[in-house]
């Protein structure tokens, strides 16, 4: 694998006409996971020490951050981003603030999980982003208040080290630390600005609270489905499909581009562990002259490429939530929707139960992961 690009320093002023334009980013292997940070999960900024001229909400917004150069307030420049104020030292003596000096913002993830990857963006903080950041996680059962987050007996543990940053930027960091985790501490040193924060990972859910439930959506990302590959991303990613609720709008879907072949596309997922499935929604919400035509599920075991028909390729209409249930239950790890010729579907249910088998593996894995 090659190594992570780094970016250091300031950007140049802004000139005018687009101001991506000279916005540094690199391709980040870490991203093909989820974002556990996405606000559709529920994630959030329970708290930050400052936000003096942009609020810490803005911190998990979808979508790049945007700029306008006519955007003041009585406070300033308002940026789309998270924003402290200038640090200061102790004294005329001592102007500068010390080493340690840091702001801090605390998130509550949007599922447990392990993080594989973060990326704090510096979008349009040209000569205003912190000198360097770094990113703490922690574990706490329940819904923790911000105090109890900060109580002296709260373990932290190190994702991302202390690391210098470069201004409109995606600051991208690989982490590699197996353990399960739902709130992360992100700190800028000594202050500054960051837009976006993105935390990449592989949800691991809780398994009594999925043997409480019962029947659930067993390739919902909450649940600790997974998208494991797909023929085509090219106008929206297939992990949509997994997304809580329902799409809003044709992007919130999985659209792939036009064949001009006799193939078809596909989504590989992989569920929450091995279950047992038993009805099967497939949506195609906001996709009207772009549906998939046809589509067919098929279920395999963890580590096999056998695959077995659980629903016969079968015809869709546009804009609406097709549900089938399965005359026989269907038992694997993975399943395969196929979509013929192409086009997309906004979201894939699949609801039953797990296995014995895939009880204990998801057990044996939360206790792995420290849960």
């Amino acid at each position: 694998m090659s190594a992570i690009p780094a970016f250091t320093g300031d950007a140049s002023p802004y000139g005018g006409g687009d101001p991506y334009a000279d916005y540094r980013s690199a391709d980040f292997p870490f991203t093909r996971y989820a974002d556990l940070a996405d606000r559709r999960l529920g994630a959030g900024v329970v708290a930050a020490n400052d936000e003096f001229f942009a609020e810490r909400e803005n911190l998990l917004k979808p979508g790049a951050a945007e700029f306008d150069p006519e955007h003041f307030g009585h406070k300033g420049k308002i940026m789309d981003g998270w924003e402290t104020r200038r640090r200061r030292g102790v004294s005329a003596a001592e102007p500068h603030p010390t080493d340690d000096d840091h702001d801090w913002a605390l998130v509550r993830l949007g599922a447990p999980g392990v993080v594989r990857g973060v990326l704090v963006d510096t979008a349009h903080f040209r000569g205003n982003y912190p000198q360097a950041v770094s990113v703490e996680a922690t574990s706490l059962p329940g819904s923790p208040s911000p105090e109890e987050l900060l109580a002296d007996d709260v373990t932290w543990t190190t994702l991302v080290p202390r690391t210098a940053v470069g201004g409109h930027a995606a600051n991208g960091f690989a982490v590699d630390v197996a353990r399960r985790f739902t709130h992360l501490r992100v700190n800028q040193h000594p202050d500054g600005g960051i837009a976006r924060l993105r935390v990449y990972g592989e949800v691991a859910p809780d398994p009594a609270w999925l043997g409480v439930l019962g029947t659930f959506d067993l390739a919902a990302l909450e649940n600790g489905g997974q998208v494991e590959d797909a023929s085509d991303r090219f106008y929206s990613p297939a992990t949509n499909t997994i997304q809580p609720g329902r799409s809003r709008k044709m992007d919130d879907g999985w659209e792939t581009r036009r064949r001009r072949d006799k193939g078809n596309d596909w989504i590989r997922y992989q569920l929450a562990a091995e279950s047992e499935i038993r009805a099967v929604e497939i949506d195609t919400a906001y996709l009207k002259g772009n549906s998939a035509g046809w589509a067919a599920l098929s279920a395999a075991a963890q580590d096999s490429e056998e695959w077995t028909e659980v629903l016969p390729r079968t015809r869709l209409q546009p804009d609406t939530n097709h549900r089938f249930v399965l005359d026989v239950p269907a038992v694997g790890s993975r399943v395969r929707v196929d979509i013929y010729p192409d086009g997309g579907i906004s979201r894939l249910r699949l609801f039953g139960s797990l296995t014995d088998a895939g009880t204990a593996r998801l057990v044996a894995r939360h206790q792995e992961l420290g849960g």
